[in-house]
């Protein structure tokens, strides 16, 4: 019997092309994290600038928990659970809020 299912995809491959686009992402976030920092930074730290950079880092820290868990899970089974609604919604609104916050510094 082969790896193929029914429907003819190979579940293989899925879960590390998950896990591939978690550390991309993660990296991704990690970017934007230093990137607000060196911004909040420059030129003289204000406090709305070091809040914002703050948060972003925090921001940062939550996503990379939940990217963190996912990857876990991925590697544990053949075939893993999917995502839960609570932890995709945690990343997403990292993901926005970072955005939010980054835009902040720029403006």
């Amino acid at each position: 019997m082969s790896a193929r299912t029914a429907g003819g995809r190979d579940p293989g491959l899925q879960p590390e092309r998950t896990r591939l686009a978690w550390r991309r992402t993660t990296l991704s976030a990690t970017v934007a994290a230093v990137l607000a920092a060196k911004t909040a930074l420059q030129g003289g730290a204000r406090p709305a600038g070091a809040v914002a950079a703050a948060l972003c880092c925090a921001l940062w820290l939550c996503f990379l928990l939940v990217a963190h868990r996912r990857i876990r899970a991925l590697t544990a089974s053949s075939t893993p659970a999917a995502l839960a609604p609570r932890y995709a919604a945690a990343a997403a609104l990292c993901a926005v809020a970072t955005a939010v916050c980054g835009a902040a510094l720029v403006i």
